[in-house]
């Protein structure tokens, strides 16, 4: 059974930081993509930041500059770092990662159960 769990949401004041983590455990032979979302309220979820395997980035434009993603593919981690927060930056935030289990034979896609971040003065 495969679980991402994020960590690190709370509430921040604009122009603050804060670091989100996702770990994914179980049964893993290989992780490709790992990519954050996020969901405003009355909002579709849409993508934040993507990262490759390889480190390859790619960022949702009100954000980039701001935001910075990261892994560790030794620990099947992965981290965003946000800088310079905004109240429209607050949303749930999701874990979201592409990956191979030998039980499973094939990539299927897993989510996180989110994790809160408000920004607010």
């Amino acid at each position: 059974q495969v679980q991402l769990v994020e960590s690190g949401g709370g509430l921040e004041q604009p122009g603050g930081s804060l670091r989100l983590s996702c770990a994914a455990s179980g049964v893993i032979t290989n992780i490709e993509t790992m990519a954050w979302y996020r969901q405003a309220p009355g909002n579709q979820r849409r993508l934040v930041a993507r990262i490759s395997r390889r480190g390859s980035t790619t960022y949702e434009p009100s954000v980039k500059g701001r935001f910075t993603v990261s892994r560790d593919n030794a620990k099947n981690t992965m981290d965003v770092q946000m800088n310079s927060l905004k109240p429209e930056d607050t949303a749930v935030y999701y874990c979201n990662a592409d990956i191979w289990s030998a039980d499973k034979g094939v990539f299927t896609q897993y989510w996180g159960q989110g994790t809160q971040v408000t920004v607010s003065s």
